[in-house]
């Protein structure tokens, strides 16, 4: 049961919100526009709040439901593991050659059912990074750190190498970021030229 509730996990995981939703509603694909990112931030930037909302709510429902399937059919471990697997279908999924996003909001989807302590300290690490910095992609990788520092002053979890792996799993998933930050070309969250990247529904009847 653990194994196939890890399969699961990470098919659950696989699910290309953005890719599906820029497809469907936008006929575009969104790896090839903006950041290329399937993620709700890239949606936001690309395909406008309504899309943005969306992507961000069900890649969330991603992460919390994998971590509640140990809970449901009541196997006795760790729900972060079936998380965190998701998470790693978000970043690697099967139904989109692999190509993904970059794990933040199936992340907190995973927190919110097995960790919620953590979960509060990853994500204020997370928007006060960005309120300070105004690059998107440094709380991004503030998350993995903030969560392998409060797992070593922690008496409770023992994920130090869990979490050491993910934190460099997110340096890995934003190493254009860095490069492009490096090299003075990384857009900051308030950079207007930003809008220029928008684009209209496609005139199908659906609205978002």
């Amino acid at each position: 049961m653990f194994w196939l509730l890890l399969l699961a996990s990470y098919l659950i995981g696989s699910f290309p919100t953005a890719l599906i939703v820029g497809k469907i509603i936008y006929g575009v694909d969104i790896r090839e526009l903006g950041s290329k990112n399937p993620g709700a931030t890239n949606t936001l930037r690309v395909l406008g709040k309504k899309s943005a909302l969306f992507v961000l709510f069900i890649d969330l429902g991603k992460g919390a439901l994998a971590a509640y399937l140990p809970l449901f059919f009541h196997l006795q471990t760790e729900p972060l593991y079936f998380g965190l697997t998701a998470v790693i279908g978000h970043c690697f999924p099967i139904f989109a050659d692999f190509r993904g996003g970059k794990a933040i909001a199936t992340t907190a989807g995973a927190l919110l059912i097995s960790n919620l302590p953590l979960l509060i300290i990853a994500y204020i690490s997370f928007f006060l990074m960005i309120f300070l910095t105004k690059y998107v992609f440094f709380g991004s990788i503030s998350v993995g750190l903030s969560m392998l520092v409060f797992d070593l002053f922690s008496s409770k979890l023992e994920f130090e190498l869990i979490f050491l792996f993910f934190f460099i799993l997110l340096i890995f998933l934003h190493r254009s970021n860095i490069r492009n930050f490096i090299l003075g070309i990384e857009p900051r969250i308030n950079d207007k030229h930003l809008l220029n990247d928008r684009i209209p529904p496609k005139k199908n009847g659906f609205k978002m």
